[in-house]
């Protein structure tokens, strides 16, 4: 089973067509997740969450009535707690639902503590088994994780460009078959190849790595830079 998560980053973030894109995936018999305040974003959109986690503590009395009327799985969380919200809700939707792929939206923007927990959360031990089947999307950009493999990372949308960013120490990356190639890259620290490009004809580029994490950032400029 196929799911897409709704968190309660800002709407300026959101892709301009989530509500169609969610609309479309619940037709097609995907898990719909309202993670916190994304339940009730969710709501206003004429969409019902089939999963609902979180404290809940952003929501007034009557959203979150609003939301405990409709939703038929809501797992309630606690202000404090060691596991972040979309921690837990990752944790949940893998181990309860046994997701095939889940897409995160609303994850970025707004306060960066929360943005970053929702960006590497996936590198939690108990959920980093999960990683390869976790993306991440905005108006602007699109990230998949992956760990030690190789791998053909396909063309998206209209991405312009992708970056490989390393998440944990690496061993072996490899880039082939793009605009930048990287040899064999041996790196402990958090180190970012960016701006790269698809190559003319070619539907994806070769990425290896023996050891570690990776997330694949496709991005896009929103501004063209020759009209400006």
């Amino acid at each position: 089973m196929d799911a897409c998560a709704l968190l309660g980053g800002p709407k300026e973030n959101w892709p301009a067509d989530l509500k169609e894109r969610l609309a479309a995936a619940k037709a097609a018999g995907q898990l719909l997740i309202g993670v916190d305040r994304g339940a009730l974003f969710m709501l206003e959109m004429g969409l019902a969450p089939d999963l609902a986690v979180g404290d809940f503590d952003s929501l007034k009395p009557r959203e979150l009535s609003w939301v405990e009327g409709v939703v038929p799985d809501i797992r309630y969380s606690v202000p404090k707690k060691d596991w972040t919200d979309s921690e837990l809700m990752l944790g949940i939707a893998f181990e309860d639902y046994q997701l095939d792929r889940l897409k995160l939206y609303g994850a970025t923007g707004g306060r960066m503590d929360h943005s970053l927990i929702n960006l590497f959360g996936i590198l939690n031990p108990d959920l980093r088994p999960y990683a390869n089947q976790v993306s991440l999307e905005d108006k602007q950009n699109l990230i998949i994780y992956r760990n030690a493999g190789s791998y053909a990372i396909p063309q998206e949308g209209d991405y312009a460009y992708f970056g490989v960013t390393c998440l944990t120490p690496v061993r072996q990356l490899t880039i082939k078959d793009a605009l930048y190639e990287l040899a064999p890259y041996d790196g402990d620290y958090l180190r970012s190849f960016t701006s790269n490009e698809f190559l003319p004809g070619r539907a994806d580029f070769k990425l290896s790595l023996a050891s570690g994490a990776v997330a694949v950032v496709y991005s896009k400029d929103l501004i063209r830079f020759d009209q400006v």
